[in-house]
């Protein structure tokens, strides 16, 4: 049972999980274990199941997962016509008044819909993954300069289930660099996984890339695949001004996750984000929700 902090009603949600038995039968039992070291971490079975999700006949899926993840269909872009695959609902755009964007500049908005995790004042040798399990932001970025420069600053982990809206934003004004590919295995992203995988995050294939954030310094923007996610599309074209809510990018079908670092300083996240952090639970936000300030 995951727990999720809710900033509305300032309770705690019960996270309905797609795929919750066969999470938990993979990632804890001997069989699941064995299986999941075996093949299902790696490309070749994401690559499959992502090829599938392309196909017409996935898009049989489409209606029972919107019925049965409650997902509002209201605030999506209306596909021309029916969904042709999964993946092309599971890409899904939403209207930009589903999402409003504040323009101020000293405000820090969510790059995406998900859950989220605040570290302040971080280690960069002892960064947390979850309770009891840490790793290196070298180890992440395999970038030792790069990595010295964010030394006591602010990590952010956003978690994206596959229910959620699945592309990502800019989250200020600014130019952003080249994408940096980093090759690596497709564990799962939930907690049941992160739990048992020690250094998940810098085991999975990842990319990340520098953003000169025009209010909130150099800021490294890390996306992270994980099982069914054989594909991250960065639709950002590098060295090119872009304005805060512009999209990034986007995920494949699976669930994944997206890391935000700033340098010392440079944001101050909410109380209540980096309270309930504390206490171990993720609180969920949407694409644009103010989550700090400078």
């Amino acid at each position: 049972m995951i727990k999720i902090y809710n900033r509305k009603t300032k309770e705690y949600d019960i996270e309905k999980v797609a795929g919750d038995k066969y999470l938990k039968w993979v990632y804890t039992s001997p069989v699941g274990k064995s299986l999941t070291e075996l093949f299902i971490k790696k490309k070749l079975f994401s690559r499959l199941y992502g090829l599938y999700c392309d196909t017409s006949f996935s898009a049989k899926k489409v209606d029972a997962f919107i019925r049965d993840f409650d997902i509002d269909m209201s605030l999506c872009e209306p596909p021309a016509g029916k969904y042709s695959s999964f993946n092309e609902f599971f890409i899904r755009k939403l209207s930009k008044e589903s999402r409003p964007i504040d323009k101020n500049k000293d405000i820090l908005i969510s790059p995406g819909d998900g859950r989220l995790l605040a570290f302040t004042n971080i280690d960069l040798d002892n960064l947390v993954q979850i309770k009891g399990l840490t790793y290196s932001l070298k180890e992440l970025l395999k970038d030792d300069k790069t990595a010295m420069e964010y030394e006591g600053g602010t990590c952010l982990i956003l978690r994206l289930c596959p229910t959620d809206y699945h592309r990502f934003h800019f989250v200020d004004d600014g130019i952003c660099g080249e994408t940096k590919k980093i090759k690596g295995r497709y564990y799962s992203v939930n907690p049941i996984a992160l739990e048992k995988i020690p250094k998940l995050f810098c085991e999975n294939k990842r990319e990340w890339s520098i953003f000169k954030s025009e209010n909130f310094g150099d800021i490294i923007h890390v996306e992270v695949g994980a099982t069914c996610v054989g594909t991250i599309v960065q639709s950002y074209t590098p060295f090119e001004k872009v304005s805060k809510g512009d999209e990034k990018g986007y995920f494949k079908f699976g669930g994944s996750t997206t890391i935000l670092f700033f340098k010392k300083d440079a944001v101050n996240i909410h109380k209540d984000i980096v309270y309930q952090t504390s206490l171990g639970y993720e609180t969920k936000v949407i694409m644009g929700e103010t989550i700090g300030n400078k």
